[in-house]
């Protein structure tokens, strides 16, 4: 691969990312019914309401969840395979392929927004605790909101002791054991995994 191909594969790639990011964390943040007035979700409604407008006259959401962010999604990340392909000069698979890839590539991605999120939320939380601020940040906000109905049905089950939460830490162990189930089940090596956005 050549300086400019590769060149190009990162900003693609990076492109690519950023936008998938934003039409994820639509769907999520609809299904944990977040904040729709938080800046951040006003800049992902923004960013993804173009495309997501015209989906959606022909897939219709089901108690305020978009489905149609799941299908842009799966449209955004069978595009990106097919070009990180042609960029690293290789053939397209069949669709079966390029389908599976992609839905393993949004699985993914969802567990990895969810594992930094998490990781974000204690990090701020210790910030707030140390800083002595009341008040979060708006980013903040978002996060809890986001991984409060992840957390939660584990908080139930193992109560925070000495006021300390060890719900992240079983969220932690399930992501790696499915990231692990995903990886062989689907035979994800090094080769495919360069070419699908979020794993």
């Amino acid at each position: 691969m050549g300086v400019l191909s590769s060149s190009a594969t990162l900003v693609f790639n990076t492109l690519a990312g950023i936008y998938l990011l934003a039409i994820l964390l639509r769907f999520l943040l609809q299904v944990a019914k977040a904040d729709f007035y938080n800046p951040v979700s006003q800049g992902v409604v923004r960013i993804t309401d173009p495309v997501i407008r015209i989906l959606r006259r022909f897939i219709p959401g089901y108690k305020g969840i978009d489905f149609s962010c799941l299908l842009l999604a799966l449209i955004v990340e069978a595009i990106a395979i097919c070009v990180l392909l042609l960029l690293g000069g290789f053939a397209i698979p069949g669709p079966g392929y390029i389908i599976t890839w992609s839905f393993v590539g949004v699985l993914f991605f969802i567990i990895n927004i969810y594992y930094y999120a998490i990781i974000g939320s204690i990090i701020m939380s210790f910030v707030m605790m140390f800083s002595g601020s009341m008040n979060p940040h708006p980013i903040l906000k978002l996060i809890w909101q986001l991984t409060e109905p992840v957390m939660a049905p584990v908080r139930k089950i193992i109560p925070p002791m000495g006021g300390l939460d060890f719900s992240p830490i079983f969220i932690f162990i399930a992501i790696q054991l499915i990231r692990n189930a995903l990886i062989t089940t689907f035979g994800i090596t090094g080769r495919i995994a360069a070419v699908i956005i979020g794993v």
